[in-house]
């Protein structure tokens, strides 16, 4: 995994992210991928940017998520590029659903479980403040804070 400040090139999201750092500057993280190894090497090139950082990325996927996952540093951005997605959160024990068509997008708010499920095929953006997100294995209809890997950045 590497930082790449001066690329050129057209970027795919879905499998090259970029991050926006401090001073309005945008790196693509090349070898990036969603293991415990490369997400640590990931945290470590960009610490300096503390809770500013961020990352965008582009998820395709079919059906209901898997995990819930928490971002303690900041906001994160979820907008619908195709399909029907539904992002559930955690408010106090209270499922609070937005469901997002093409061009719709809504803010998880820092730190609130979250989950995404997509109805058929979708894609989403993501803007994620990655710094310390947490993620729970999704057993059930609200995050349960005992089981999990904290501290696992991932949007």
């Amino acid at each position: 995994m590497r930082l790449i400040d001066d690329e050129r090139n057209a970027i795919d999201l879905r499998t090259t992210p970029v991050h926006l750092g401090l001073g309005s500057r945008a790196a693509s993280v090349e070898g990036f991928a969603w293991d415990p190894e490369v997400l640590q090497a990931y945290s470590a090139a960009v610490a300096a940017d503390g809770a500013e950082g961020r990352l965008v990325t582009i998820f395709d996927g079919d059906g209901p998520g898997d995990h819930w996952e928490r971002h303690p540093a900041g906001d994160e951005l979820v907008v619908c590029l195709s399909g029907s997605v539904t992002v559930t959160r955690d408010m106090d024990g209270v499922p609070d659903r937005v469901t997002l068509r093409p061009g719709e997008a809504t803010v998880n708010p820092a730190g609130t479980w979250h989950a995404v499920d997509m109805a058929g095929p979708a894609s989403i953006l993501t803007i994620t403040a990655g710094l310390g997100t947490d993620h729970r294995p999704r057993t059930g209809t609200r995050p349960d804070e005992r089981v999990g890997t904290p501290g696992t950045p991932a949007p």
